[in-house]
């Protein structure tokens, strides 16, 4: 996408050492580590580090297979994935929604004028976990946000135990999400995206 080649935020991170100093060439073509959107073809690759993350806890996955598909089809400008050598580690999808809170549809649905971005799940592959990326992956995520003129807030539903997690990255709890899934019930929660035009001015965005 456009935004994304010419936000720092997504600019590939260079880790210098004995190895693969600036004066000395990689032994191979894969970043070490990459930000970039996802794309359809990175569909299965999201799915099985969701479906080992959520199963194992929750019973059900919040994208199955072909809302990954939908999702990363209709607006891959909202998907942040991180790359470590190639390999996906860890990953976030949104979608926009145009309502102050969400609702049961907000699941499955893409508003393409909406100005609030829901972000229907982000997942660490267990063998990353533990080591912060999914915090990292979540602070990228709202600076790309800020570049985006239409984004106004980021909105997510959660369990309660995650909302100190969230709360960490700079979230606010709004109270009871109207959203159920089966039994399980959340708490919606909210990051305002602010700052465009100073970070248009500084980041090139």
């Amino acid at each position: 996408m456009p935004v994304l080649s010419t936000s720092p935020f997504l600019k590939p991170a260079r880790l210098w050492g004995p190895q693969n100093s600036p004066g000395r060439q990689r032994r191979h073509t894969l970043p070490a580590s990459e930000f970039r959107c996802l794309s359809p073809e990175d569909a299965i690759s999201v799915f099985e580090i969701e479906r080992e993350a959520f199963i194992s806890v929750s019973g059900d996955c919040p994208l199955h297979l072909d809302e990954i598909r939908h999702f990363l089809t209709l607006c891959p400008e909202l998907s942040l994935g991180w790359f470590e050598e190639g390999r996906l580690v860890a990953f976030i999808i949104g979608s926009l929604w145009d309502q102050d809170r969400l609702s049961q549809a907000a699941l499955t649905l893409h508003k393409p004028r909406g100005t609030a971005v829901h972000i229907h799940v982000l997942a660490v592959h267990r063998t990353f976990r533990q080591q912060g990326k999914g915090s990292i992956l979540m602070w990228r995520y709202l600076q790309y946000l800020r570049c985006l003129p239409f984004a106004r807030r980021a909105v997510l539903m959660c369990e309660d135990f995650l909302v100190p997690f969230y709360e960490k990255c700079g979230f606010k709890a709004l109270g009871p999400c109207e959203v159920t899934v089966g039994a399980l019930a959340f708490t919606e929660m909210q990051h305002e995206v602010r700052g465009h035009a100073f970070m248009r001015r500084n980041s090139g965005c």
